[in-house]
């Protein structure tokens, strides 16, 4: 009885785990050449806030969530990530909030950054949601897409104290983000750092666990 038990219980976890995996959407590689130099990327990059219609590519998407916190090489502590984190701690989480992405349905996802996929929290276009969060800040609903950083103080703190609340995380954010402009600038696209919104409202938005603070919003999308 006992080993049937045990079968059973394995049977159950085995076909979690595979189910958990199924839902996960691969994302196209990552590119480690662009067509635009850094140096131009940085004189060329803009706070913007008006966005066509176009619709950003599945690849387009994937690039910039590679940039923002995506797997680089393994270092003398782990994996090295695209960001800079004190102590190597990455405290950082990333949503994106899909709303006219190609081959991509509608909905949020917690980007994945050591399969370098996705895995939906929701089904649904939520930019009006998230845009009224951000003080009804009109880019996050008319950009195809927003990129969404929360973090996970204790990974920090936990090492750190109270120095890695107000200096080491936003620090890191701070990293974060520049990545995900640069990167849009080589693309083409524009985006603009939000830090404007109501925590709470974001987080109800994302549907995130009670241990994650939103601290970055940036649509991003073709300028108009």
């Amino acid at each position: 009885m006992f080993r049937k038990i045990l079968l059973t219980c394995s049977l159950v976890i085995s076909f979690t785990y595979a189910a958990n995996a199924a839902e996960e959407i691969a994302l196209p590689e990552p590119e480690l050449d662009g067509k635009v130099s850094v140096e131009k990327a940085i004189y060329n990059r803009r706070s913007i806030r008006s966005y066509s219609n176009k619709a950003l590519t599945l690849k387009e998407a994937a690039q910039l969530l590679w940039a923002a916190g995506g797997q680089t090489i393994d270092g003398v502590t782990g994996p090295t990530r695209a960001y800079a984190s004190a102590g190597g701690a990455y405290p950082l989480e990333i949503y994106l909030v899909a709303g006219d992405i190609e081959g991509l349905e509608a909905g949020i996802y917690r980007y994945d950054w050591k399969s370098h996929a996705l895995s939906e929290v929701k089904k649904g276009d939520y930019r009006k949601e998230l845009a009224g969060a951000c003080y009804g800040q009109g880019m996050v609903k008319s950009a195809p897409a927003t990129i969404v950083i929360t973090a996970k103080y204790k990974k920090t703190t936990g090492r750190y104290g109270e120095r890695g609340r107000t200096l080491y995380v936003p620090q890191d954010a701070g990293h974060l983000g520049q990545n995900v402009h640069l990167q849009a600038e080589s693309l083409g696209l524009g985006t603009v750092m939000i830090g404007a919104f109501t925590d709470s409202e974001v987080a109800k938005v994302l549907g995130t666990p009670k241990d994650e603070t939103p601290v970055y919003a940036m649509p991003v999308g073709s300028p108009r």
